[in-house]
């Protein structure tokens, strides 16, 4: 059960012509009663998108690149975990262990996998390199989805340790953002003998009440966005986190209906200025969600904010009570919500190294700004290699 075993996409020319098919026979609803993007993402939008994948999107020059790197499956407590490992040319690099999240995958580290890995090769210092190991979440991508229920973020953490373990790894860093956020910290508390350091796309940190008297303007507008938030963006969230069956069935069937699902929050949650295609290619887009398409993930994803987001939506939220000690890195970009403040994190990780708030980007910082976030977990990790 614990052997590692190498792994290769290999899509059947029947799964693409179903799609194509499914998607030219899409019944689309009627338009929206609104110039903008208020009421979701715009009928004309989507079907110019789903008729390009559908006509034009190459899956296959994707699934290359994917299986141009190293991919391996291993079975961690009952459930089969998908992997890349890309290992660096220089032995003594620092292992580094990247976490996704939703609406998220693999594809969205493939801009930076080769500059951390081998950082020589893209212009930078060899001293600055990583072994990349960058996992699906349970229930994501190419891992396995659960069959019964318990796979939380502390479980997800507990396996991921397992993983690194099982590869040979007795220290090492791990990157996160959107659940990989969570895990990432959840594993430095579970195992900080082994964790030398973890570089947060926010760190998870609540609003302190005790500055509320004595806010910044950044302090300001970060709670203004988390007011906003949740009065006009946290539909998607509320339905995955009590009902993701019943949303399954509709996402799993329609490509069309996932295609909007998860491109609304590209556009919602990056520095696109209003339009996602102004920041992500519709390649981009469409490699992402693919990764949902083809293994049917729908459901088995959105089950994780069954399984956690009450409790880690607490810790942006309302209230932090725990610590982290382990060395931190924190980068937060203008666009993302939550955006909190380095002493309002300071209260729960206790020791932050580096603290950066970049000037442009948003949630999917590594498909986004990936020249800033590697600049910047390079510069995080020099203070613990």
């Amino acid at each position: 059960m614990s052997e590692v075993v190498p792994f290769r996409i290999e899509t059947s020319e029947e799964q693409l012509a179903d799609l194509r098919s499914r998607l030219r026979r899409t019944r689309w609803p009627d338009a929206e009663t609104v110039d903008d993007w208020s009421q979701g993402v715009p009928l004309r939008y989507l079907k110019e998108l789903c008729g390009y994948w559908a006509d034009g999107y190459d899956w296959r020059a994707t699934e290359r690149r994917l299986n141009a790197l190293p991919q391996f499956r291993t079975v961690i407590d009952g459930v089969g975990v998908h992997f890349l490992h890309v290992r660096s040319p220089r032995p003594d690099a620092l292992p580094l262990l990247v976490t996704h999240g939703w609406p998220g995958s693999v594809v969205e580290f493939l801009k930076v996998i080769g500059p951390l890995s081998d950082p020589a090769a893209y212009g930078g210092d060899a001293s600055d390199a990583f072994h990349v190991v960058c996992p699906s979440l349970p229930g994501y991508g190419y891992s396995d989805k659960p069959e019964r229920p318990g796979w939380g973020v502390q479980r997800i953490a507990d396996a991921w340790a397992v993983l690194m373990e099982r590869l040979g790894y007795e220290r090492y860093g791990a990157l996160g953002h959107d659940w990989g956020t969570s895990v990432s910290t959840l594993l430095a508390q579970r195992a900080p003998g082994h964790v030398a350091g973890i570089h947060l796309v926010p760190p998870l940190a609540a609003p302190d009440p005790a500055t509320f008297d004595d806010l910044t303007e950044a302090e300001r507008a970060a709670l203004a966005d988390l007011e906003r938030a949740r009065e006009h963006e946290s539909g998607y969230s509320g339905q995955m986190g009590t009902r993701p069956q019943t949303l399954g069935y509709g996402l799993a069937d329609s490509p069309a209906g996932l295609c909007a699902w998860i491109v609304e929050k590209f556009r919602a949650w990056s520095d696109c200025d209003g339009h996602p295609e102004n920041v992500f290619t519709r390649d981009e887009l469409l490699d992402n969600v693919m990764l949902y398409w083809l293994p049917g993930t729908a459901a088995s994803a959105a089950r994780l904010y069954w399984e956690s987001i009450r409790e880690v939506s607490e810790w942006f939220t309302a209230s932090t009570t725990d610590t982290v000690t382990v060395p931190t890195g924190c980068s937060v970009f203008p666009r993302e919500v939550p955006r909190p403040s380095r002493r309002w994190a300071a209260r729960r990780f206790t020791d932050i190294r580096h603290w950066s708030e970049p000037d442009r980007g948003g949630h999917f910082a590594a498909m986004e700004r990936p020249d800033v976030l590697v600049e910047e977990v390079r510069r995080f990790f020099r203070h613990v290699r």
